[in-house]
């Protein structure tokens, strides 16, 4: 049986070290919902990535997400799919030590479901 971790909204992750990749659509779903251009937002929020084959989201200066506000998001309703996808879709040994996430033995189809719900990913098998 597949395991779902639901989150409790801890933001651990958000504090982790680490780089949230954007891609193009993103970049313009949050400058809208900031009410700032693209190039406005990309300027004040963005680096380039590590490999620099693209843009992630900056960091403040402690190494949290520089959309974490206390212990919320700033851009919730539009955070990036890699942050949507966390934990369900991927997550790395050992993230159970810090994550809250509370992990429920569910059926298939169950898994299925709500994962698509909490990442917005539907019809996609884990992986894709």
């Amino acid at each position: 049986m597949p395991v779902y971790f639901e989150c409790q909204r801890c933001t651990a992750c958000c504090r982790w070290p680490g780089q949230v990749c954007l891609d193009d659509g993103e970049i313009a779903r949050m400058a809208s919902f900031r009410q700032i251009t693209e190039h406005d937002f990309i300027q004040r929020y963005t680096r380039l990535r590590q490999d620099r084959r693209g843009l992630a989201l900056a960091e403040k200066a402690n190494g949290e997400c520089i959309f974490l506000e206390g212990n919320d998001c700033a851009v919730q309703p539009v955070k990036p799919q890699q942050c949507r996808d966390f934990p369900n879709r991927w997550n790395f040994p050992g993230f159970e030590q810090t994550c809250r996430a509370l992990p429920r033995l569910v059926g298939e189809e169950e898994y299925q479901r709500l994962v698509a719900q909490a990442t917005g990913r539907h019809g996609q098998s884990k992986g894709a």
